[in-house]
């Protein structure tokens, strides 16, 4: 009799064809409600955790709208994302006072750090890269959000302390 080892459990993970399949059965219960593109949207992003191009050709498709509507909608609304997004979305505010006391700095730091530019997500899709305009923490400044833990008086020289607090 042979011993197996399991080194890891996929019990959490679905698998795309899956997801598909619920957003199929969301699209069509929802078809005949006028005005369901934005909550099949919101639904959508939900699940996948961004808006695939798959997704957005079967809703324009099950909900007989036009693909430019979906999209244009889509592109509209900056809630909506048609780029995966990271476990961890780190905000660098770029208000006044955080500009002036170094979030540009910050920002950089980041970049660097985390090999992406704003608006990317890292290969491993652990961390987003976004910029705020303004936390209403001025007095903070510069102030970075990862999720919704914020950070304040961040230094560049202190980017990799709060990465590594999200390891």
């Amino acid at each position: 009799m042979t011993e197996k080892t399991v080194t890891s459990c996929a019990c959490n993970e679905v698998h795309e064809d899956e997801l598909y399949e619920r957003l199929l059965t969301i699209v069509k219960s929802q078809r005949t409600i006028p005005g369901a593109l934005i909550p099949v949207l919101q639904t959508t992003q939900n699940l996948f955790g961004y808006l695939p191009q798959r997704a957005l050709h079967m809703i324009s498709k099950e909900l007989k709208i036009p693909y430019s509507e979906v999209a244009g909608v889509v592109g509209f609304y900056s809630y909506f994302s048609t780029t995966p997004k990271g476990k961890y979305t780190i905000r660098v505010c770029m208000g006044t006072a955080c500009y002036v006391r170094g979030g540009q700095d910050v920002l950089k730091a980041l970049q660097k750090k985390l090999q992406i530019g704003v608006g990317g997500t890292t290969p491993d899709r652990k961390y987003s890269l976004e910029i705020g305009r303004c936390f209403g923490a001025c007095g903070l400044a510069p102030v970075v959000m990862v999720n919704d833990e914020t950070f304040q008086s961040v230094k560049p020289s202190k980017v990799s302390d709060i990465l590594n607090s999200f390891e």
